[in-house]
């Protein structure tokens, strides 16, 4: 029996469908947006943010989001979402930012927070998981943050990833997954990736995590074993004996045998032997340190907040087509249909400002040299007739 082939719109359309979207904002009914999101009272002084699609843009309705207004301020506001957590799951955070006032000093970056954020109170001591987005401030400083929440401290990606750093929208999205990668994208392309283990320089934690365990349990036959272990390797395919006793021959462990010759890299960031499963390769350097428990550095249990908390020198930043979801797909769609509809019209808008700017200027120019050149006769005229009257 021949089964017809699923059509490609059909799969598309159960991807969406799987997909779970926590959180998505376009900003596109109006003042109501204020129901939404929490102003942070924690300063009297904090800047204000309004609904606007700037002085250029490619769709007025579509390309409005939250604009600062208020120059050298500190803003904090945001908006709850129904609380997740993304274990085992893929975390994409999507949102469009536009520097239009093109950003000399100041933040564009959004950070996600813990359910129980205090939204009224909000400000640059609030705990918060996930730090993304952009940041400028002079000639030294256009870098993208990626900075991650983990055993209560705050590890910054040790990648330099540039920012775009002209008036335009930009969509920025970052990826963590599962597996302990991650990807960071802009515009849809990808301009950064790797693991997440190496790329936050994590690995020092986990050694003194292991070290810890190891003096708390005081094996120094572990410690042995450990220096062993950089020679031999375990015999992955030794079952237990039949008649092993565990209460007299004690715990029975695979026996090691000598590792064979390298090949490729291991997650440690040293040489794998070849033909060697990477489980059973760090299984002994993995004792006592609950490394997939302890280590899920991806991974949020309480997610429950989206906000903005930053400070602008000068102000005119708009941030827009937020989105957090489980689906690379879904985001990818979504900020084409945003992001990827409306970046043309607003180039094309920029270019025709920009023209007739400079048509003005060139039209002012002639005035003023027409006014000084007739005004210069008309001062002679009035001299000369003055000079009559004496």
């Amino acid at each position: 029996m021949d089964v017809a082939p699923v059509p490609l719109w059909a799969v598309c359309v159960l991807r969406v469908a799987l997909a779970t979207v926590y959180f998505q904002e376009e900003f596109l009914d109006g003042e109501r947006w204020r129901n939404r999101w929490v102003q942070s009272t924690n300063d009297s002084q904090f800047g204000h943010f309004r609904l606007s699609s700037g002085k250029f843009y490619g769709h007025k309705e579509k390309d409005k989001g939250l604009q600062t207004t208020q120059n050298g301020r500190f803003y904090a506001i945001s908006a709850r979402f129904k609380p997740f957590s993304n274990k085992g799951k893929t975390l994409v955070i999507q949102y469009t930012v536009k520097h239009e006032q093109k950003m000399d000093c100041g933040g564009g970056y959004i950070k996600i927070f813990p359910a129980d954020v205090d939204q009224k109170n909000l400000n640059g001591k609030s705990q918060y998981y996930i730090m993304f987005g952009p940041d400028i401030c002079g000639f030294d400083i256009k870098k993208v943050h990626v900075i991650l929440h983990f055993k209560n401290q705050y590890h910054s990606n040790k990648k330099s990833i540039r920012c775009k750093v002209d008036g335009f929208t930009h969509l920025y999205a970052l990826v963590l997954r599962p597996d302990l990668t991650y990807e960071v994208k802009i515009d849809g392309q990808s301009i950064e990736s790797g693991d997440i283990e190496y790329d936050w320089n994590l690995t020092s934690l986990k050694k003194m995590e292991k070290f810890s365990a190891e003096s708390k349990d005081g094996d120094q036959a572990q410690d042995d074993k450990s220096q062993d272990w950089e020679k031999h390797f375990l015999d992955a395919s030794a079952n237990k004996p039949s008649d092993w006793n565990s209460k007299l021959d004690g715990d029975w462990q695979a026996p090691m045998l000598q590792k064979p010759p390298y090949q490729g890299l291991s997650l440690q960031g040293g040489l794998k032997p070849e033909g060697i499963d990477k489980d059973v390769w760090l299984h002994q350097k993995l004792k006592n340190t609950n490394y997939l428990t302890e280590y899920d550095l991806s991974e949020f249990e309480n997610i429950g907040a989206i906000g903005l908390e930053l400070w602008q020198v000068r102000s005119g930043t708009i941030f827009d087509n937020f989105l957090i979801t489980d689906d690379e797909a879904y985001a990818d769609n979504f900020g084409k249909a945003t992001w990827g509809e409306t970046k043309g019209p607003e180039r094309e808008m920029d270019a025709i400002q920009a023209k007739e700017e400079v048509k003005k200027a060139r039209e002012e120019d002639e005035e003023e040299l027409l006014m000084g050149k007739f005004g210069g006769q008309e001062n002679s005229f009035q001299r000369f007739h003055r000079r009559d009257e004496f």
